[in-house]
C-alpha cells in the first residue's frame, strides 16, 4: 500500500467504521426472528470460527505464546461474549434496535476515564469537553424512552454491553497489540463461541427457525461484522488513542436510528434529532483536539 492510499484508507476507515458497525444492532433484529439471543451468538461463532480457520490455514500466521493466548481469550469474551450478547439481550427485551446502540454509545465517557488512567493516554480538556456534549447528545436521544419493566430488563444489558466492549478495547490495546490479528481472532471468536454456548445450554430452548431473513441477516452479521468491521475496528485501535478509537461510537446511535427509522419505521423527534447532530459535534471535537 503507497503511502498517499494508506493515507486514504485511514481517512475514510473512520466513517466506514460507524455505518458497519451500525448495521449490527439492525442485523440483530432481523437475527431475533428466527433464535433467541445466546442460540443465534452461538450460531454466528461457529461461522466465524469457520471462516477465521480457513484464513488462518492459507496465511499461516505465528501464534501467540501462552500469555497471548490468555489475553486473547478475555479480550475475545469482553469485546464479543459480553457486548454481543448484552446488545441481542437487550433488543430481545423490546428495546427498540435504533436505541439499543444508545448505551454503548456512552462507551466513549468511559473510556476516556480509564485509558487516561490505564494506559497513560493524556485527555486534553477539549477531549473532555466533546465527551462531556455526546454524552449530552445521548442523553437527548433518549430523553422519552422506558427504562421500566421489560424494557428496564433490557437497558441493564445494554449496559453490560458497555462495560464489555469499553474495558475490552482497552484491554485489546494494552495486551493484544502484539498479537496478529488471525491468530488472536480466532482465539478470541473461539472463546465467545464457548461462552455463548454455555449461556444458550442453560438458558434458552435452543429452536431455530430457518428463515430467509434469519439466514441473510446471520450472514451478514458473521462475515460483514465478525470479520471484517472487528478487523477494522481493531485496526484503528491499533492507529490510534483508544479515546479517539472510542468517540465514533458516539456517531453509531445516530445513524443506527437512522437506518431503524428507514427499516422499521421507528420514529425520532426533534430532540432525538437534535441529540445526533450534538453526537456529530462531540466526535468533530475530540478528533480535532487529536490532531
Amino acid at each position: 500500500m503507497t503511502k498517499s492510499t494508506d493515507h486514504l484508507a485511514a481517512r475514510a476507515a473512520p466513517a466506514i467504521f460507524v455505518v458497519l458497525w451500525s448495521t449490527g444492532f439492525v442485523g440483530t433484529k432481523y437475527a431475533l426472528t428466527g433464535a433467541e439471543p445466546l442460540t443465534y451468538l452461538s450460531i454466528r461463532m461457529v461461522l466465524v470460527v469457520a471462516l477465521m480457520a480457513i484464513i488462518v490455514a492459507i496465511s499461516r500466521p505465528r501464534w501467540p505464546n501462552l500469555a497471548g493466548i490468555g489475553h486473547s481469550i478475555v479480550a475475545g469474551i469482553l469485546v464479543h461474549g459480553i457486548y454481543l450478547a448484552g446488545t441481542a439481550i437487550a433488543i430481545a427485551h423490546s428495546v427498540p434496535a435504533g436505541l439499543s446502540a444508545l448505551i454503548p454509545g456512552l462507551q466513549p465517557i468511559l473510556t476516556s476515564t480509564l485509558a487516561n488512567r490505564w494506559l497513560g493516554e493524556r485527555v486534553t480538556a477539549q477531549q473532555w469537553a466533546g465527551l462531556a456534549l455526546g454524552l449530552g447528545g445521548v442523553l437527548m436521544i433518549m430523553h422519552n424512552r422506558t427504562i421500566s419493566g421489560d424494557a428496564g430488563w433490557g437497558w441493564l444489558a445494554s449496559g453490560c454491553s458497555l462495560v464489555g466492549i469499553t474495558v475490552g478495547t482497552l484491554y485489546q490495546k494494552r495486551f493484544c497489540g502484539g498479537v496478529d490479528w488471525r491468530s488472536g481472532n480466532i482465539v478470541q471468536y473461539l472463546a465467545a463461541l464457548a461462552f455463548f454456548a454455555a449461556g444458550a445450554f442453560l438458558f434458552e430452548a435452543r429452536v431455530v427457525n430457518w428463515t430467509t431473513e434469519f439466514v441473510l441477516a446471520l450472514t451478514w452479521l458473521a462475515v460483514v461484522l465478525s470479520i471484517g468491521t472487528i478487523g477494522l475496528l481493531y485496526w484503528l485501535i491499533r492507529r490510534s488513542a483508544a479515546t479517539s478509537v472510542a468517540s465514533l461510537f458516539y456517531l453509531v446511535p445516530a445513524v443506527t436510528a437512522l437506518m431503524a427509522y428507514v427499516l422499521f419505521d421507528e420514529q425520532l423527534d426533534a430532540v432525538a434529532i437534535a441529540g445526533m447532530a450534538t453526537c456529530a459535534a462531540a466526535v468533530f471535537l475530540v478528533n480535532r483536539a487529536k490532531a
